[in-house]
């Protein structure tokens, strides 16, 4: 059995995509996961790693290969998971002690290497992600601002519009009066 990582899979149509791909290359995929895949086969032969990186990059992923790069992937998979698939986040939810509890490395040490690769340190991508999620909810107009930072796991409206407004500049009443997608909001690998 083979396990490949692949970045930029943050969906199920992404998973969906890379399944594709992976049958029209005649690979037998077992599992296919948010950045991981597992295959039957035990090697890929150059050329058909080649082609299948190629392949993956025009569907705007990437074949990982090396073990920090792995990692990372798995620390954004694992934040995008948790803010974007759950249906309420818990108020103080200790990122640390999560993320070394699923990864097996010591938070300090991913912390560091996430900052270093990335240029940003972990809690800012995390707070970016939760600022995604809100346009998000915002956008659909089905949640007031209080019910919007509950499921966020803020601890009050203030401390929401305080971080939305840093990071995007308007205010979450501003971003729901233009609602500009095209231009406000991110996919979700490209934080």
């Amino acid at each position: 059995m083979l396990e490949l990582h692949i970045k930029n899979m943050v969906c199920n149509r992404c998973i969906a995509a890379v399944s594709n791909e992976l049958n029209s290359l005649g690979l037998h995929p077992i599992l296919v996961e948010m950045g991981v895949v597992r295959l039957e086969e035990n090697e890929l032969d150059e050329d058909t790693r080649s082609l299948l990186q190629v392949r993956l990059k025009g569907l705007g992923f990437e074949l990982l290969d090396n073990n920090r790069t792995r990692l990372i992937e798995q620390i954004k998979n694992l934040i995008i998971e948790k803010i974007h698939r759950a249906d309420t986040l818990e108020e103080k939810i200790n990122w640390p002690k999560l993320i070394s509890d699923k990864l097996f490395h010591e938070y300090n040490y991913m912390s560091a290497l996430f900052s270093s690769v990335e240029g940003i340190t972990l809690e800012q991508y995390i707070i970016r992600q939760k600022i995604e999620k809100v346009k998000e909810l915002l956008f659909y107009d089905e949640l007031s601002l209080g019910e919007i930072a509950d499921r966020i796991g803020y601890s009050s409206i203030a401390h929401l519009s305080a971080q939305f407004k840093k990071i995007t500049g308007q205010t979450p009443s501003q971003f729901k009066k233009t609602r500009a997608i095209d231009k406000n909001r991110k996919s979700l690998d490209s934080i």
